[in-house]
């Protein structure tokens, strides 16, 4: 166990088993991590042999790694282990991509679905721990539930935030579905952290972006990706960016090439986070910044299964808070302080919206895994 860890790390694994996973004593956990991700893995490890749980680690090369369908396979249980209430959980650690998807459900395939739980961390590094779990799923679901009662009977949305932000929004929700990513595991469903996002693909909208908080990129970037200090600032027309303006000339290169790309420049995702815990974003290139409370949205690849267009690029642009108007709503909803729902959360949503490049896309794979 590595001695840098602080209490806050410590408080966001034990969140991560108590809150997320809910794992037992009996149970059998896999954890899979790639090299970067280490010491994530590590931390977890430990504290699952505290409890004296049952756990094996293996390692994997991110994207193409040969050898993991046979390692990952030689350290799951046999079927007939798993009876009664025992439950074998796969949890997967990785920093910057989402790999071997195709790989793990063909492993799993000889188990009933409802025998195994897959929880799969992406930007697992020191943050995730340190504050993206501390957020409650339970909390985040009763957020995410508030979004999607006013939002998915709504025609249409005027989004404002404090940097600038002012857009039009119509929506068809009969049309496009809404994804909503907030932690509570539902049976055969990949549970993806860190979580708290709501999002949609937008029939039509217009006017301007100013992303002041960060960006978030499916493909390997190493610049600093905060923009409080750099904001990027995007006009749009009939959906699409018609020019922006940046005045950090790396983040330009990097948006001008993604915007270059076939249908880069398309929204494929309007995208609001609910993760109360984010409140500062992080230099890396992270789904962390994406669940900041704010309005994002997503460039190229759009979040609506094999419809629609294709493109190789998804590029999310994150503001910092922000408010919604909701068709002649006069009250908006306030981001930043979103009310809780009491009911139940809707049940005819998308859980997740990230794929793996190896998996095979359907409409429950799409936009935001890494791509290279």
């Amino acid at each position: 166990m590595n001695n840098m860890i602080d209490e806050k790390i410590w408080q966001g694994v034990n969140y991560l088993l108590d809150d997320y996973a809910m794992v037992k004593a009996e149970d059998k956990v896999i954890i899979a991590y790639t090299k970067n991700s280490r010491e994530s893995a590590a931390w977890v490890n430990h504290a699952l042999e505290l409890r004296n749980i049952e756990v094996n680690s293996i390692w994997m090369k991110p994207l193409k790694d040969a050898g993991f369908f046979d390692r990952f396979v030689n350290v799951l249980p046999q079927k007939e282990k798993l009876a009664g209430n025992r439950k074998l959980y796969i949890m997967t650690f990785e920093l910057d991509t989402f790999s071997h998807t195709n790989e793990i459900m063909k492993a799993l395939s000889i188990y009933d679905e409802e025998n195994y739980l897959i929880i799969r961390a992406m930007s697992a590094c020191s943050d995730l721990f340190s504050y993206a779990l501390h957020a409650k799923p339970k909390q985040l679901l009763a957020r995410n539930s508030t979004i999607l009662e006013r939002c998915m009977q709504a025609k249409t949305l005027r989004i404002k935030c404090q940097g600038g932000t002012d857009l039009k929004v119509h929506l068809d929700s009969e049309r496009f579905r809404w994804i909503s990513n907030h932690g509570v595991w539902r049976e055969r469903d990949t549970l993806i952290l860190p979580a708290g996002e709501v999002a949609t693909y937008p029939d039509c909208i217009e006017g301007t972006l100013v992303a002041n908080f960060a960006f978030n990129l499916n493909a390997t970037t190493y610049i600093d990706t905060r923009l409080e200090n750099n904001p990027i600032k995007v006009f749009i027309e009939k959906g699409k960016a018609t020019d922006f303006e940046c005045e950090n000339m790396k983040m330009k290169s990097v948006v001008a090439k993604c915007f270059n790309s076939p249908n880069g420049m398309n929204v494929g995702e309007l995208g609001f986070g609910t993760n109360y815990c984010v409140q500062h974003a992080i230099p890396l290139n992270s789904h962390i910044n994406e669940r900041c409370p704010g309005v994002h949205l997503g460039f190229g690849q759009h979040n609506q299964g094999s419809s629609l267009y294709q493109s190789k690029i998804h590029l999310d642009l994150i503001t910092k808070g922000g408010f919604i108007w909701v068709d002649e709503d006069s009250l908006p909803l306030n981001l930043d302080d979103i009310t809780p729902s009491l009911n139940a959360h809707p049940l005819n949503c998308q859980a997740e919206d990230v794929f793996s490049p190896d998996s095979d896309r359907d409409i429950k794979n799409d936009c935001c895994g890494i791509i290279r």
